[in-house]
């Protein structure tokens, strides 16, 4: 898989897994990108970049999804 595809495979994980939040991708390139989880009101509440290590591997791409479920639950 190129970069394009698992960036773009990683976008839809993280878009569905914080579902109905929003997940705002922003200042992506070949190194990485970050996201932004966004609550109903329009609020930030979670951002974070992730670079291609953690995306392109499903075992840290969940950690990363776990990581930040628990820092928007706290």
């Amino acid at each position: 898989m190129n970069i394009y595809q698992q960036t773009q495979t990683a976008i839809q994980a993280l878009s569905s897994a914080f579902a109905p939040f929003d997940c705002v991708i922003a200042a992506p390139s070949k190194k990485g990108f970050s996201f932004i989880i966004v609550n109903e009101h329009g609020v930030a509440r979670h951002t974070q970049r992730l670079y291609q290590e953690e995306y392109s591997c499903p075992t840290r791409l969940q950690s990363v999804i776990e990581r930040a479920r628990k820092a928007i639950n706290a």
